[in-house]
C-alpha cells in the first residue's frame, strides 16, 4: 500500500510544478506577478504554451514557417499560371475525385480531373490554349465538382474562391473567376496605431436611409466623412464575410475569402479601405471564425461528400443554438486554412486587424450555452475549454502581429477569461482588446427594469470599472447586438414613441424628450470615460437613432424599413437629433485632445445613491454626474487632485440641446480641503449639474460640466 502524500510533499510537488511552468513560458512570470491568484493554474499556462509551441515548431518543420503556411490563397482555388494555363488546389480528403468544371468547358463535369495528392489534396494544371488566349476569363463560372465514395456528384464552391453572386431569382450563389485585368492600386499607407481606440461599428448594406443594400461606393463616399467628422479613428466592419443569407447580420459565412458582392466589386471594397486610410482612420474586419454555415452548396459544409472535412464530425461539429458547422481547430488543413484567412484580408484589401466573433463559443466546449461565469477561476481551466481552439487563437494573434505589428485585435468574450489579452509570451491569448460585454447589458437592463431615480450608481460604478489589470477593454454603450428586432436603441428605451411627434425644435420639450436626451449624453460619457482602454458606437446610435434593426426576411415580408440607417434626421437642422450628433462628435474630439482611454484606470471619488452623484478623475480631467431625476445642488463639494478648472464639455450647452445654465467663462479653483479621499476640493457653484469633466488649466485645456434642468421622475420601464 502507497504511503499518504504528506502536505510538505504536496507543497514541494506543486512548488516544481510552477517552477516547470516557469521555465517553459518565457514572461509568465509577469502574469502571475499582476495576477498571484493564478498561480494555481500555471501547468494549464503551461500546457497551453507548449501546445502553441509545438504547433509553430511544426508548421516551420514542415511547411518552412508559418510565414509560407499562411499563403495557402497563393496555391488552394484556381489562378492563373504566367505561361496563361491554369493551376487549382483543393482539400479534399473524403472524396472520391474531384474535376473542374464551368463556362470555360461548356459545363463537361469530368473533362478536367484533379490529380490525387497526399493527405486529402488534390491537384490540377490546364495548359494554356495554342493561341494564349486567357483560359478561364475573368468573371466566368466555375464548379469544383466532387464524386463522394458513396457515389455522389456534388457541385461545389471552392473554399477559396474571391468572388461569388447570387444572380437573379437564384437560391444559391455562384463562383465567379475574379481576375481582373487591372486591379485596384491602393495610394495611401496604413495609418499608425492609434493610442486611443475610437471605434465606430459599421455595416455598409444598411448605411443608406433608402430601403435597399447599399454598396462600398455609398459607404465610401457618404459615410466615410461622416465618421471622420464625428471624431472616430477606427471602422469596424461587419458582414464583409461573404454569407448567403443578409438577416443573419454577416454570422453564417459560406464563403470566407469573398468580400460580399451584395455591396460591389472587391476593388470597391479596397478603395473604401484605402479612402479610411487617407483620413487617418484605421478598418478592423469582423472576422467569423468561430462557426460556418451549413450550406453545403454554396458554403463549406460537406464539401468533401463528407461531414467532417473542415469540421469535426457527429454532434460536437454542430452549433445546436447556431445550427451551423464548428472548426476542428486541430486539423493542419483547418489551421492552412483559417490563417490564411487572416492573412488575406490583411494582405489583399489591408485590413488593419480584426474583431474576432464568438470567442466564448470557441473557447469552451459548452460553448458558453446556459453558463453564468460567475469568475471562479475554475471556470476557466479544465476539461471544459477547447485548448485546441485556444492554441488557435493564439496562432491568429501571433500571426496578425507578426506580419502588422501595429495591428489591433480584439476578442468577442462574455465570459472574462483570464489572460485572454495578455501577450501569447505570457502563455496568454494574445489579444490586444476584449469587449466590455457587461456594461451594455447592464445599461439596457437598467433602461427596461429601473426607473431612472432607482438606478444604483455603486452598481454603475462596479459595471464601468470591472475589468482585469492589463487586459484592455471595448466599452460601449450599445452595439448592433443591443439593436436587434426585439429590443431597440438605447434612445427608443429613453423616449420610444415620442420620437416620431415631439423631435422638433420648432415645439417645446416635452419631459420624456428632454430627459432622455440629456440621458442618452450621459450614459455614453460616462461610458466613454470610466468604461475601458477604447469605446465603441454603431453606427447612427451616435445621434439617437430611433427603433430597431431587422433586416429583410419572410417574418417581415422581406421589408427594408428598419435595414437602413436614417442620417438624414441628424443632417435636418429642424430636428433635435443634432444635439446628440454635436455631443458625440465634441465629446470623440476631447478624447483625441486627452487621450483618457489611453491613460491608467480612473480614481473613482464619489458615487452617491442619495445624491445620485457620480465623480472620477482620469487623464488630469475631473467627471461630475448627477443622475437625479429631480434635484439639483448648489456649492457641491467635489474632491479633486489638482487645483484650476474650466468647463471643456457641457452637456448643457445650447448646440447639444441643453439649457445653457452654466458659465463657461467662470474658472474653478479647488482648495485644500481634504475630500472623499482627495487632497484638494472644490465647490461645484451651478444651479443644476448633470455632468462635468474638469481640466486644469495649467495644461493649457479647459474642463467638463453639463446639466439638465428639473425633470418630474420619469417611469422608464417598457
Amino acid at each position: 500500500m502507497a504511503a499518504p502524500v504528506t502536505p510538505a510533499a504536496r507543497a514541494e510537488d506543486s512548488e516544481a510544478a510552477l517552477n516547470a511552468a516557469l521555465a517553459d513560458v518565457p514572461e509568465l512570470a509577469r502574469l502571475l506577478e499582476v495576477d498571484p491568484y493564478l498561480k494555481p493554474y500555471a501547468v494549464d499556462f503551461q500546457r497551453r504554451y507548449k501546445q502553441f509551441s509545438q504547433i509553430l515548431n511544426s508548421i516551420g518543420e514542415n511547411e518552412g514557417g508559418i510565414d509560407q503556411f499562411s499563403r495557402g490563397y497563393e496555391s488552394f482555388g484556381v489562378h492563373r499560371c504566367a505561361d496563361g494555363g491554369l493551376y487549382c488546389k483543393e482539400w479534399a480528403p473524403g472524396a472520391e475525385g474531384v474535376f473542374l468544371t464551368g463556362d470555360f468547358n461548356g459545363w463537361n463535369p469530368f473533362s478536367c480531373p484533379y490529380k490525387k495528392l497526399d493527405y486529402g489534396k488534390w491537384e490540377l494544371y490546364i495548359p494554356p490554349k495554342q493561341n494564349k488566349s486567357v483560359l478561364v476569363p475573368h468573371g466566368s463560372k466555375l464548379k469544383v465538382v466532387i464524386t463522394s465514395k458513396s457515389g455522389e456528384t456534388l457541385y461545389r464552391i471552392s473554399p477559396w474562391a474571391k468572388y461569388v453572386v447570387r444572380e437573379g431569382a437564384n437560391v444559391n450563389y455562384d463562383w465567379l473567376h475574379w481576375d481582373p485585368e487591372h486591379s485596384y492600386e491602393f495610394k495611401h499607407s496604413r495609418p499608425k496605431k492609434p493610442r486611443s481606440l475610437r471605434i465606430y461599428e459599421s455595416h455598409v448594406g444598411i448605411s443608406s436611409h433608402e430601403g435597399k443594400v447599399a454598396s462600398y461606393k455609398h459607404f465610401t463616399c457618404n459615410v466615410l466623412p461622416r465618421i471622420k467628422d464625428l471624431g472616430y479613428n477606427c471602422i469596424q466592419l461587419m458582414a464583409i464575410m461573404e454569407h448567403a443569407y443578409y438577416a443573419s447580420f454577416g454570422y453564417q459565412i459560406t464563403s470566407f475569402f469573398a468580400a460580399s458582392s451584395r455591396y460591389g466589386t472587391p476593388e470597391e471594397l479596397k478603395e473604401l479601405v484605402d479612402t479610411a486610410h487617407s483620413m487617418g482612420i484605421i478598418v478592423l474586419l469582423d472576422v467569423v471564425h468561430s462557426h460556418a454555415s451549413k450550406n453545403s452548396a454554396d458554403g463549406l459544409n460537406m464539401f468533401d461528400g463528407t461531414d467532417s472535412c473542415y469540421f469535426h464530425s457527429g454532434p460536437r461539429g454542430t452549433h445546436d443554438l447556431w445550427d451551423s458547422r464548428l472548426f476542428a481547430y486541430s486539423s493542419w488543413e483547418v489551421l492552412r486554412f483559417l490563417l490564411s484567412n487572416i492573412r488575406w484580408w490583411l494582405e489583399e484589401y489591408r485590413f488593419d486587424g480584426f474583431r474576432f466573433d464568438g470567442v466564448t463559443s470557441m473557447l469552451y466546449h459548452h460553448h458558453g450555452m446556459g453558463q453564468g461565469f460567475s469568475g471562479d477561476y475554475s471556470e476557466y481551466f479544465g476539461l471544459q475549454v477547447d485548448e485546441d481552439a485556444l492554441t488557435y487563437l493564439m496562432l491568429a494573434n501571433h500571426l496578425v502581429h507578426t506580419l502588422c505589428p501595429d495591428s489591433i485585435t480584439i476578442a468577442e468574450d462574455v465570459s472574462g477569461m483570464p489572460a485572454l489579452c495578455a501577450p501569447v509570451s505570457q502563455g496568454g491569448g494574445g489579444f490586444d482588446y476584449r469587449l466590455a460585454m457587461a456594461i451594455p447589458d447592464k445599461w439596457i437592463q437598467l433602461l427596461k427594469e429601473f426607473k431612472d431615480e432607482d438606478w444604483n450608481m455603486g452598481d454603475i460604478v462596479y459595471t464601468l470599472t470591472n475589468r482585469r489589470y492589463l487586459e484592455k477593454c471595448i466599452a460601449y454603450a450599445e452595439s448592433h447586438d443591443q439593436a436587434l428586432v426585439g429590443d431597440k436603441t438605447v434612445a427608443f428605451w429613453l423616449m420610444d414613441a415620442e420620437m416620431y411627434t415631439n423631435m422638433s425644435v420648432l415645439t417645446p420639450f416635452t419631459p420624456v424628450i428632454d430627459r432622455g436626451i440629456q440621458l442618452h449624453k450621459m450614459i455614453r460619457l460616462i461610458t466613454h470615460g470610466l468604461g475601458g482602454e477604447g469605446y465603441l458606437n454603431f453606427m447612427g446610435n451616435e445621434f439617437g437613432h430611433p427603433e430597431w434593426l431587422d433586416f429583410p426576411r419572410k417574418g417581415n415580408n422581406e421589408s427594408y424599413h428598419y435595414a437602413r440607417r436614417q442620417f438624414h434626421l441628424t443632417d435636418d437642422d429642424l430636428l433635435r437629433y443634432k444635439f446628440l450628433n454635436n455631443f458625440d462628435r465634441d465629446m470623440n474630439r476631447l478624447e483625441e485632445r486627452c487621450g483618457w482611454l489611453s491613460a491608467p484606470q480612473a480614481y473613482v471619488s464619489e458615487k452617491h445613491e442619495g445624491n445620485k452623484i457620480i465623480a472620477f478623475e482620469r487623464a488630469g480631467l475631473l467627471f461630475i454626474f448627477n443622475f437625479h431625476p429631480s434635484k439639483s445642488y448648489t456649492d457641491y463639494r467635489v474632491g479633486t487632485a489638482v487645483r484650476t478648472f474650466k468647463i471643456v464639455l457641457d452637456s448643457d450647452a445650447a448646440e447639444y440641446g441643453g439649457h445653457q445654465r452654466l458659465d463657461h467663462s467662470t474658472d474653478f479653483f479647488s482648495e485644500a480641503f481634504e475630500h472623499n479621499g482627495r487632497p484638494y476640493s472644490l465647490l461645484v457653484s451651478k444651479r443644476k449639474e448633470e455632468q462635468n469633466i474638469t481640466f486644469p488649466s495649467s495644461m493649457k485645456f479647459l474642463p467638463i460640466i453639463t446639466s439638465t434642468q428639473h425633470l418630474p421622475k420619469l417611469n422608464l420601464q417598457a
